[in-house]
């Protein structure tokens, strides 16, 4: 069976303005699998020292946005018809100079899945989302997505500034929870 690797960060990008502070998104992704039952409480223990206290959060990360839709695409579909996995990590220290600890496997019965994601502009950057709509409020689009990422608006159009917007890019959802179309 294949094995797809996602990774996360424990800490803001250096091209970010909180560069180096703790995302917590493995936390808020260890917390919804949690509450979704996808893994036990025991299984977390693995991952310590990390900060029991956000394993509560009211503030989960329930899914990833990356570039490459198409590429995430064709992955997920693979995983949804159980020809592959999707092995979600985060690196034990230095990004690509250091060992990659699995957080979770996402599997067919898991929920995972993929919603395609493109971005409303103006001269003042990303206002809005044209696709999915969860409601007619630009603001409210993306802040609903940013929240969902496990970031704040600011923090999510910061993490997104250098990205071509312009092309499509995929969400990847850790549970079954789907935007509206």
């Amino acid at each position: 069976m294949k094995t797809y690797v996602l990774t996360v960060s424990r800490y803001f990008p250096k091209t970010h303005k909180r560069a180096e502070d703790p995302t917590y998104f493995v936390e808020k992704i260890l917390s919804e699998q949690i509450s979704c039952g996808l893994i036990s409480r025991s299984e977390v223990k693995k991952h310590e020292p990390f900060s029991v206290l956000i394993f509560n959060t009211d503030e989960p990360k329930i899914h990833t946005c990356r570039a490459n839709y198409d590429l995430w695409k064709k992955r997920i579909d693979n995983v949804s018809i159980g020809e592959a996995i999707l092995s979600v990590r985060y690196w034990s220290g230095k990004p690509y100079n250091s060992k990659q600890v699995e957080i979770c496997q996402l599997n067919k019965d898991s929920g995972v899945g993929v919603q395609r994601l493109t971005f409303q502009h103006d001269r003042d950057g990303i206002y809005g989302l044209k696709y999915p709509i969860i409601s007619r409020t630009h603001f409210g689009d993306i802040k609903i997505l940013a929240a969902n990422d496990g970031l704040s608006l600011e923090d999510f159009k910061e993490w997104f500034k250098g990205y071509d917007l312009t092309k499509p890019m995929a969400i990847i959802h850790f549970t079954k929870f789907r935007y509206l179309i």
